[in-house]
């Protein structure tokens, strides 16, 4: 029986769907995924910023060096004289004391920790200073798509990979900066990009200015004393983790799920493209063999340039204006007046007034003379 209506004697047969399902929703926008509060970047940015606050209080310029510090009113803080550090920072024996990369210590003392310590020490403020802004323009619009656990994944794995590649392929000097990792962003944004192609508009555009990004940073790292080795194995790394990590449902599926019970939307849609889980099975094959290989490698000894003799150039390319020399000719010779140094190779000449050194330290000072 039908309840009648106020006021209304007419009594109206029962029908089947009186009412109809309520249409979908209308979303404001064309952005259907979660939006996140990014957080994690700016913890890594504090982060970086404390341990070079920290590396300057143990490098105490004014006490350790014996040449004259830059900026002395800062006290412990004071910056080593430019031509030991033209970036404003520490001494390479503090940066090797805080956890450098240094190639020596992590094959012949098993010092493996290294590879990850080094990304977050920085040579100078300059250098601090370039990497943090990139950190924030890249990193915070990725934290706000994709979460700080994949981001924060992506770019530790990014800074690990540009260190193993680095230590192959760099082996005469110490290597510092979160370079690598942040290569791994960009790596990891042109890898989202592709394995998300069907969900952007504009796709070309986009593809052909991230790629212009990434070639002008990568042509910097050909200039001399610049670890372009780290960049590339940051960047082939995030690239290979963005198919991983940065995967995204299509509209359709997400349209789907959003929609009132009862509504139908016809086919059902699939969560993720063929093409996804083909591109995430290879990304995740090649990484996993990469690093294996990678680590062996190392632990064994092995310098890659013995098996690539063009490879050098991916880092430095020679010109009439600098020299990519990695190693140089030192001589050293000590009197009661003190220890005396020649580079041969960049003919330069100092003069140390302290009685004695230690091979250690010769070999300090032989580096900061030749850099």
């Amino acid at each position: 029986m039908v309840p009648q209506g106020e006021g209304n004697s007419t009594i109206h047969p029962l029908e089947a769907n009186t009412i109809a399902p309520p249409p979908p929703r209308e979303q404001p926008e064309l952005r259907p995924f979660r939006r996140w509060a990014p957080w994690l970047v700016s913890v890594f940015v504090v982060a970086n910023v404390v341990m070079f606050l920290v590396t300057m209080y143990v490098n105490n310029c004014p006490k350790n060096s014996p040449r004259p510090c830059v900026a002395s009113f800062l006290g412990w803080f004071a910056f080593n004289s430019l031509r030991e550090n033209p970036l404003f920072g520490p001494s390479s024996s503090t940066l090797e004391k805080m956890g450098a990369l240094v190639v020596t210590k992590v094959v012949k003392e098993h010092q493996g920790w290294r590879l990850i310590t080094c990304i977050w020490l920085h040579a100078g403020v300059i250098h601090l200073l370039a990497n943090m802004l990139c950190l924030l323009l890249i990193g915070v619009r990725l934290e706000q798509e994709f979460g700080f656990v994949r981001i924060g994944s992506l770019y530790v794995m990014s800074g690990f990979g540009g260190s193993v590649l680095s230590a192959l392929f760099i082996q005469s000097r110490i290597s510092v900066g979160a370079s690598g990792a942040l290569f791994g962003l960009l790596g990891g944004m042109l890898s989202e990009l592709i394995t998300n192609w069907t969900i952007y508009t504009n796709k070309f555009t986009a593809l052909l200015t991230l790629i212009f990004i990434i070639a002008i940073n990568l042509a910097v790292g050909l200039l001399p004393f610049v670890d372009n080795f780290a960049h590339i194995g940051g960047f082939i790394s995030g690239f290979l983790l963005g198919f991983v990590f940065l995967i995204r449902p299509q509209f359709g599926w997400i349209s789907q799920k959003n929609v009132p019970p009862g509504y139908h939307t016809g086919s059902l849609k699939r969560k993720h493209k063929i093409y996804q889980y083909i591109l995430w099975i290879i990304a995740a094959i090649f990484l996993i063999v990469g690093f294996i290989v990678g680590l062996i490698m190392l632990f064994r000894g092995v310098n890659a340039n013995d098996h690539c003799s063009w490879c050098h150039y991916l880092s430095c390319v020679p010109t009439s204006k600098w020299s990519c020399k990695s190693s140089a000719i030192c001589f050293s010779a000590q009197d009661e007046n003190g220890l005396n140094l020649t580079c041969q190779s960049y003919g330069r000449n100092l003069t140390y007034f302290f009685p004695s050194s230690s091979e250690t330290r010769i070999n300090e000072l032989c580096d900061q003379l030749c850099s």
